[in-house]
């Protein structure tokens, strides 16, 4: 590259690290009154330059920097300014300018990294030596008469085992809690225990199939309706009950509305009193689709005005706040979900409430929108950790999207220096049957990348939990988030 071209480098690259600093006090300043007294000060204010960074196209610039062997803007999530301040200084050498006039940002160059893997600590747990990332394993019902299986997941170096708190009851949990304990009482392995807060149940309710269509097929009208009010629905059409009337108060003609996971999908072509009626899109196969309560309800194209944090939550409250960890919260999506939360928890634990580690669990369009904001209200006030949760994740955006979004929420939380949990399917066919498919292979193994993995219930669970470690701890000597390690390469 001749000297000119790289005189007009080192001045494109001043002028690009001003705009950043400008941008990105514009986007903080709405974070400052949860910054203030807060030791997240410095992860908020990575968080805006990555974002005031990222909004920008770097396509072009990112290529001449290739060029002249400097680039690293690729690789930049958790020190925006540092890496900005270490190639501005290495163009001012090569143009014979005087460097010293430019920040030292060696010394902090690699803060981020520990910050995220210190509030992974609080958070989550410390790593054992069986792998670089975590676990976190779902406690089947079974758990609660079994401490044999809390046994077995100490033995194997889980890290963290997560109660889903939409089953069983707090003699169960209780149960399931008193068999950890003493687990690691018996190996000397501490788990942390994670509860997760159900939230709003958006799902299907009693249905009513109408005796010419007993199962769904493409181009099928089916009534949605609100909570009791499926008599209303003309007896001609096939119906089911919606358990919560704020979904279709949200949904207009021309919505999306997917049920069990997306396996129906059907668009709104009215609406009515008692609900809206809709025709299937996609989704039933020849044999067609039965309708079933219990399954999950989204409505991508609605923004639901739902807190968080229901009723049936607070009470379930003290008792999480007495026995957890850490919470997992359901269908967060504004930061006054996060703020309701944190209010009910000092009201329960008014001394010690922010020692609690709180896990977002990303779930829905608005909450994707909104994460950055998520993130700072959270994490300033108490340990906090991003769930991907990618099984509600991918009916939202769409399933061609879900793996695009995954990214990006992964280089988000690397900037916000918080530890990540990658959640749902993980290794399912595997944990079902024994038998490992390539995909959910190569799924898990990118796994790495994030500080926690979470695993659901199957027959072969124990296997799993080996196989996952091994696996991980090959690909952990090879990657550390985006940045490739360069191991020596064994195979050839």
């Amino acid at each position: 590259m001749l000297p000119e071209d790289l005189s007009a480098l080192s001045r494109e690259l001043d002028a690009l690290a001003e705009a950043i600093a400008e941008d990105a006090a514009a986007i903080a300043a709405p974070w400052q009154s949860w910054l203030e007294g807060s030791d997240f000060a410095d992860s908020a204010s990575n968080l805006s330059h990555y974002l005031a960074l990222r909004h920008r196209d770097l396509r072009d610039l990112q290529q001449r920097l290739m060029a002249a062997g400097l680039s690293s803007l690729g690789r930049s999530e958790s020190r925006v300014m540092p890496t900005m301040t270490a190639i501005r200084r290495v163009l001012a050498l090569a143009c014979a300018s005087e460097p010293a006039a430019l920040p030292n940002g060696a010394g902090d160059f690699f803060a981020g990294q520990a910050r995220i893997a210190a509030r992974a600590n609080a958070t989550l747990g410390p790593c054992g030596p069986e792998s670089p990332v975590r676990l976190m394993v779902t406690l089947p019902s079974s758990a609660a008469k079994a401490p044999e299986f809390a046994a077995h997941l100490a033995d194997l170096g889980v890290e963290a085992v997560r109660i889903n708190c939409a089953h069983d009851d707090e003699a169960a949990w209780a149960a399931m809690i008193a068999h950890v304990r003493a687990a690691e009482a018996g190996t000397g392995r501490r788990m942390r225990v994670v509860m997760d807060l159900p939230g709003p149940k958006i799902r299907t309710g009693t249905p009513r199939k109408a005796k010419a269509t007993p199962r769904l097929h493409v181009g099928d009208h089916l009534a949605i309706a609100r909570k009791n009010r499926i008599s209303d629905v003309p007896a001609s059409v096939s119906a089911i009950e919606c358990e919560l009337d704020a979904a279709l108060d949200a949904t207009r003609v021309g919505h999306r509305i997917h049920i069990d996971d997306g396996k129906l999908s059907t668009r709104v072509l009215t609406v009515e009193e008692w609900g809206v009626q809709v025709v299937v899109e996609a989704g039933p196969g020849e044999k067609g689709y039965k309708l079933k309560p219990e399954k999950g309800i989204n409505v991508p194209d609605a923004e639901l005005a739902v807190p968080a944090l229901t009723d049936d939550d607070r009470a379930l409250l003290p008792f999480v706040a007495r026995h957890a960890d850490a919470i997992d919260f359901s269908f967060v999506q504004t930061p006054q979900d996060v703020a309701d939360l944190q209010s009910a928890l000092a009201d329960l634990r008014p001394d010690d409430w922010h020692k609690l580690g709180l896990i977002l669990k990303i779930e829905t369009r608005l909450a994707l929108r909104n994460l950055p904001s998520l993130m700072v209200a959270a994490a300033a006030r108490q340990p906090a950790a991003v769930m991907i949760a990618r099984g509600d994740l991918a009916v939202e955006v769409g399933f061609a999207r879900v793996a695009e979004m995954q990214e990006e929420i992964l280089w988000l939380c690397e900037a916000a220096h918080l530890p990540v949990v990658w959640a749902t399917q993980v290794m399912e066919s595997f944990l079902r049957t024994g038998v490992p498919s390539r995909g959910e292979m190569t799924d898990a193994a990118m796994a790495v990348r994030a500080e926690c993995v979470m695993l659901n219930k199957g027959p072969f669970l124990l296997d799993g939990i080996r196989m996952l470690d091994s696996l991980h701890l090959r690909m952990g000597e090879h990657m550390a988030k985006k940045s490739h390690l360069l191991r020596p390469l064994r195979s050839w």
